[in-house]
C-alpha cells in the first residue's frame, strides 16, 4: 500500500498543525543570518517555508515538492513575494549548483526512496558554507499521537504493523541522522530534540483527521472495513489519556539535524 499525501485540506487538519509549530522551532535553532536564500525540499503545505518567513528574515523562500495539491495549498497559503513554489522531486532538485545559502527539509526524508540521494542533491544546490538542516518525527518512541494509534491498529489488525511508522523508518534516529550528514560530507555536524505540545479538545477532534487519507494511517483507515475502523476507535478510547474536561493532551518528539557544507 503506498502512502498517501496529496490533499492539502486534509493534511492541515491531520498533521499541518503540528508541523507548523515544530518549523517554527526548527528555524529558531537553526539562527540563520537575515537575507538569505532558503530551499524547502519537501515542502508540503508552506509550514517551514512560512516559519521561515516570519522569523529568519530571508531575501527568498523557493519551495519544492512533488505534490500538485500541495504546491498549490502552499501557493494559496501566502501572498509573501519572497516566496516561491513549484512541482519537483528530492532527487532531481531544478537548480543549479550553490544556488541557496540554506537549505532545509521537513517531515520528508523519510519518504524518500533514498535519503542519501535526496541530501546529495540538497548539498549539490548548497553554495560553500552553506548550512543544510532537516528534522522527522520520532516515529518509534517520541510521536505519541501516532504511537497510540499504531499500538491500537495492530491489536485490531496485526498486519498493520508492517505500515507502523516506527518499524518502518529506520532513519529517524538521531544516531542515524548524524552517520547520514557526516557521510554526505557535511562538517559541523549537530542533532537535537524538539518538543510540540498537542492539545486534542475531544476525542473526536483526535480521531476524525486520521480519517482524511492521509499517510501510512489514513491510507490503512481507507483500506478496512468499518468494524475494524471501529473497532481501533474503541482501542483509543479506552488507551488515551482524557482529562476531565474531555480534551487529550500528547506530547510530539521530533530529531533535527543540520550540519555545513
Amino acid at each position: 500500500m503506498a502512502d498517501q499525501w496529496g490533499a492539502g485540506e486534509a493534511y492541515e487538519r491531520f498533521m499541518g498543525r503540528w508541523s507548523r509549530r515544530l518549523a517554527a522551532d526548527f528555524v529558531g535553532w537553526l539562527g540563520a543570518e537575515p537575507g538569505r536564500s532558503w530551499l524547502d525540499v519537501g515542502s508540503g503545505t508552506g509550514a517551514l517555508a512560512q516559519a521561515v518567513m516570519d522569523a529568519a528574515e530571508p531575501a527568498a523562500v523557493t519551495g519544492i515538492d512533488p505534490s500538485n495539491a500541495f504546491v498549490e495549498a502552499a501557493r494559496g497559503s501566502t501572498t509573501d513575494r519572497r516566496a516561491g513554489f513549484e512541482v519537483a522531486s528530492a532527487d532531481a532538485i531544478p537548480f543549479p549548483d550553490g544556488a541557496f545559502d540554506v537549505t532545509v527539509t521537513g517531515l520528508m526524508l523519510n519518504f524518500v526512496p533514498s535519503p542519501a540521494a535526496a541530501l546529495s542533491e540538497m548539498d549539490r544546490v548548497t553554495r560553500d558554507g552553506g548550512t543544510i538542516a532537516g528534522y522527522v518525527w520520532d516515529y518509534a518512541e517520541g510521536m505519541a499521537m501516532l504511537r497510540h494509534f499504531w499500538d491500537a491498529a495492530t491489536e485490531v489488525e496485526p498486519s498493520a504493523a508492517d505500515l507502523d511508522e516506527g518499524n518502518r523508518f529506520t532513519i529517524c534516529h538521531p544516531d542515524r541522522l548524524t552517520a547520514l550528514w557526516q557521510s554526505g560530507g557535511l562538517t559541523d555536524v549537530q542533532v537535537r530534540a524538539l518538543w510540540v505540545p498537542m492539545q486534542f479538545t475531544d476525542f473526536d477532534d483526535f480521531w476524525q483527521p486520521f480519517l482524511g487519507g492521509q499517510g501510512p494511517a489514513g491510507g490503512l483507515l481507507a483500506s478496512l472495513p468499518e468494524d475494524a475502523r471501529d473497532g481501533i476507535a474503541d482501542v483509543l478510547r479506552r488507551r488515551l489519556p482524557v482529562a476531565g474536561d474531555g480534551t487529550i493532551r500528547l506530547t510530539a518528539r521530533a530529531w533535527a539535524v543540520r550540519g555545513q557544507r
